[in-house]
């Protein structure tokens, strides 16, 4: 009987930004992680965007009304998270932007991993599992669980001790499995968007989570290219 796989559905990005550089960058890195953007440039192309979208990235700065009240008027329609990027960084923008209803800010300059980073945490916020109040550690298999909120991760039950680098190797991985990651893709996530080095430490770390992780998953190296992690979905080897 064949293993059953679930579609990941993209998330969808409102970019509202009319700094070219700035979106065509943040535009380009979000897609490459696997977001679908539709990016305008005004507000009142943002208040008048009519296709489905589950975040909105909104600059204040914009060229015909003030970012804030965009926001307003985006928050009174729903409550799709907002996450405000600015170059603004009186505290007085920020504090009024979270009480018009942003469920973050992000201070110009910025690196595409902190924006996902924080893109990721307000989707959580947002869309609580619905099989508990509190979100609880997310299955991989029968025999994988990694508990994000405590950053421990359990094998058949018992906790696997993860160097911090591990972890956090092992936790972007999982979020899209089966998905080829490049080598850069994964070094920008997991390490730092400006890592100039050599990527052996990648190679180590992988190692390391197969040698801990064996049976439950597979990380497959492709040649020139990176990584692709599998779910081993079957029961463990006796």
């Amino acid at each position: 009987m064949g293993v059953s796989r679930t579609k990941v559905r993209r998330v969808r990005v409102l970019l509202v930004e009319d700094d070219e550089p700035v979106a065509e960058s943040l535009r380009r890195g979000l897609i490459r992680y696997g977001f679908e953007v539709d990016w305008v440039t005004t507000g009142g192309a943002a208040l008048s965007h009519s296709a489905p979208y589950d975040v909105v990235l909104l600059d204040l700065g914009l060229p015909d009304t003030d970012g804030l009240d965009v926001c307003k008027a985006l928050r009174a329609r729903g409550d799709v998270p907002i996450i405000v990027i600015s170059a603004r960084s009186d505290e007085t923008d920020r504090v009024v932007g979270l009480e018009l209803g942003a469920d973050d800010y992000v201070s110009k300059p910025f690196g595409v991993r902190e924006v996902i980073a924080r893109i990721r945490a307000v989707m959580r916020r947002a869309q609580p599992r619905a099989v508990s109040e509190a979100a609880g550690p997310d299955a991989y298999g029968p025999r994988l669980t990694i508990d994000r909120k405590a950053a421990r991760v359990r094998l058949d039950g018992e906790e696997v001790p993860l160097a911090p680098k591990e972890y956090d190797l092992l936790s972007f991985l999982t979020e899209e499995p089966g998905a080829l990651m490049s080598r850069e893709q994964i070094m920008e996530a997991v390490w730092d968007a400006n890592w100039f080095g050599p990527t052996k430490t990648l190679d180590v770390h992988v190692a390391a989570l197969r040698r801990k992780l064996a049976g439950a998953i597979t990380i497959e190296a492709v040649r020139g290219v990176g990584f692709r992690l599998e779910i081993v979905e079957g029961p463990p080897a006796s």
